[in-house]
C-alpha cells in the first residue's frame, strides 16, 4: 500500500457513508436507497465511526514513520490499538442498512490498511537485512571495545576494526527501501550511529598518539585534568555502548549530564599564565564536546529532512549535477554517432568533478555513496573522449609493433562499447545488457591472448587496456544495481 495513499487518509474527515462523486457517471441507486434519508450525522452508528477515524488519524503518522520491529514496544502498542478500534467498528450495529454498511466497511479498511502497512515493514527483507547488519556491527564492537573495557582490559582499538565497520557502513548503504519512509528512517539510523561510532574510535586513535596526560608535578590542576581524561575515557566507552544499543543501564541524557558536569569542572580550574595546561586543558575539553555531538541521535531520526535525502540540499546539489551530466552526455554520443568530433566539453565536465568535490557530505555515507557515483559518470565521459581523441590522433608507423597494433584495435572496438554502455539505460535482465556485456567480456579475452613478445610499450599498452575495459565493465554494473538513496 503507497505511503502517500496512507498518509492522504489521516487528514481527510470521514464522509459519513455519503458516496463520493469522482467525475464520472453516478450510479443509480436501488429503489429502496432512493426512499430513504441520508443518515444525520448525530445517528449514533455514524458517531462512534467518526470517532474511530479520529483515533486512526492520530495513529496513521505514527504506522507511517515507525521504522522498528515486530517485538519493539512500540509495535505492539500501534498494532494493539488498531486491532481494539478494528473490533470497535465491527461492533458498530449498523440496523441492516446499507449506508451504515459502507461506512463501517470502509472504516475497517482504512484500520486494515495501517495494520498491514505496519508488518509490511517490520518484516521486510530490506528491514531484516538492515537488523543483520546492525547486530554484525554491534557484534564486532562489543567483542573489540566494550566487553574488554567492562572487564577491566584495554579496547582493540586499530585501523582493522575501522576498515571493520566501513565495510558494514558500505553494505548498510546498498540495502533498498524501495522509497519506504520507515526503511529510510531504520537504514539512516542505522548508519547515522555506526557512523558515530566509528567518529568516535577515530578520535581514540587519534588521542593515543598525543602525550598526554601531563606529569601531575607541572601544575596542581594537572592533576585535576588527569582525573577528567580518565572519566572521559570511561565515558567515550559507554557513548560507543549506548550508540550500539550495548548498554542497558545507561542513556544519553544522563551521559550527557556526566560529561557537561566534566566541562563545568574544567571551567573552574585556574590555569591562567600557563599555556602548556591551557592547551592541555583544551584538549580535553574538545574531546568532551566530540563526544556531546553524538548524544542527539536519540530524537534525530524523527526528523524528515534527515532520513529522506530526498529534501537533502547536498543530494539535490548532486542531482543538479547529475542531470547537467546527462545533458552532456547525450550530446557527446549524438556527436559522436554523426562522426563529428568537435564537440568535446571537458573543461566542463572537470568543473563539474571540482564542484562535487565542494559538496557537503556531512559524514553521510549514502551521500557520500551519490557523489562517487556521479563521479563516476563525470570521469566515463572524460576517458570516453580522451579515447576517441586519441583514435583519431593514431598515425601507426609500418615500424609499429604487431601486438601493440592488435591492443589498439582492441581499444577501438572497446571505444564503440563504452558508448553503448554511456547511452545504456536498461536492467541487468536485459538482453541488451547481457549482450553487451559478453561483448566486453570478450574484449577481455582478446587482450588477454595479445602476446607482447617482451616489447615494454606494448605490456604498458595491454594492461591499460585491460583496467579500461574491467572500468567500462564497473560502470555498466554501477548503472544497473538499482542503488537508490
Amino acid at each position: 500500500m503507497a505511503v502517500r495513499w496512507l498518509c492522504s487518509l489521516f487528514g481527510k474527515p470521514f464522509d459519513g457513508g455519503k458516496r463520493m462523486d469522482h467525475g464520472g457517471p453516478q450510479q443509480q441507486q436501488h429503489p429502496m436507497e432512493q426512499q430513504q434519508q441520508p443518515y444525520h450525522p448525530q445517528h449514533p452508528a455514524m458517531m462512534r465511526l467518526y470517532e474511530v477515524q479520529k483515533e486512526v488519524a492520530s495513529l496513521g503518522p505514527q504506522v507511517c514513520t515507525f521504522s522498528g520491529l515486530q517485538n519493539d514496544r512500540d509495535y505492539k502498542r500501534l498494532e494493539r490499538e488498531l486491532t481494539r478500534l478494528l473490533l470497535e467498528v465491527d461492533q458498530v450495529d449498523t440496523e441492516g442498512k446499507a449506508e451504515l454498511q459502507g461506512a463501517r466497511k470502509r472504516a475497517a479498511q482504512e484500520v486494515e490498511g495501517l495494520l498491514r502497512y505496519l508488518e509490511e515493514n517490520a518484516t521486510h527483507p530490506s528491514r531484516m537485512a538492515i537488523e543483520e547488519l546492525s547486530n554484525e556491527a554491534r557484534q564486532l564492537v562489543d567483542d573489540r571495545v566494550v566487553a574488554p573495557q567492562r572487564s577491566g582490559g584495554a579496547a582493540e582499538i586499530n585501523d582493522e576494526l575501522v576498515d571493520a565497520l566501513q565495510e558494514i557502513v558500505l553494505r548498510l548503504t546498498q540495502v533498498k527501501t524501495e522509497g519506504r519512509v520507515p526503511l529510510r528512517k531504520a537504514r539512516y539510523r542505522a548508519l547515522t550511529r555506526m557512523c558515530a561510532v566509528q567518529d568516535v574510535i577515530e578520535g581514540r586513535t587519534q588521542q593515543q598518539t598525543l602525550s598526554l596526560p601531563l606529569s601531575g608535578d607541572t601544575h596542581e590542576a594537572v592533576h585535576r585534568i588527569n582525573q577528567v581524561m580518565v572519566k572521559v575515557s570511561v565515558a567515550r566507552s559507554q557513548l560507543v555502548a549506548l550508540l550500539m544499543g550495548l548498554s542497558g543501564r545507561d542513556s544519553c541524557t544522563h551521559l550527557s549530564r556526566i560529561l557537561t558536569e566534566m566541562q563545568v569542572e574544567l571551567d573552574a580550574l585556574d590555569v591562567s599564565g600557563n599555556a602548556a595546561i591551557r592547551n592541555y586543558r583544551k584538549q580535553v575539553v574538545e574531546e568532551i564536546n566530540g563526544l556531546l555531538k553524538h548524544l542527539d541521535l536519540e530524537v534525530e531520526g524523527d526528523d524528515t529532512r534527515r532520513y529522506d535525502l530526498g529534501q537533502n540540499n547536498s543530494i539535490r546539489e548532486i542531482e543538479a549535477v547529475r542531470a547537467h551530466v546527462s545533458h552532456l552526455r547525450d550530446g557527446v554520443l549524438r556527436h559522436c554517432i554523426m562522426g563529428d568530433l568537435s564537440f568535446r566539453p571537458k573543461a566542463e565536465l572537470q568543473s563539474l568533478l571540482t564542484h562535487l568535490d565542494q559538496v557537503d557530505t556531512g559524514r553521510n555515507p549514502c551521500i557520500r555513496e551519490a557523489r562517487r557515483r556521479t563521479v563516476v559518470e563525470v570521469q566515463a565521459i572524460i576517458t570516453f573522449l580522451d579515447l576517441r581523441e586519441a583514435l583519431a590522433r593514431r598515425q601507426p608507423g609500418p615500424s609499429e609493433h604487431p601486438s601493440h597494433r592488435a591492443v589498439w584495435l582492441v581499444l577501438g572496438s572497446l571505444s564503440d562499447l563504452q558508448a553503448q554502455a554511456l547511452g545504456f539505460d536498461g536492467k541487468r535482465l536485459d538482453k541488451s545488457y547481457m549482450m553487451l556485456e559478453e561483448l566486453l567480456t570478450k574484449q577481455l579475452l582478446a587482450l588477454d591472448a595479445v602476446d607482447p613478445q617482451g616489447d615494454e610499450t606494448t605490456k604498458m599498452a595491454r594492461k591499460q587496456a585491460v583496467k579500461f575495459a574491467q572500468n567500462i565493465l564497473n560502470y555498466l554494473d554501477m548503472k544497473t544495481d538499482e542503488w537508490e538513496y
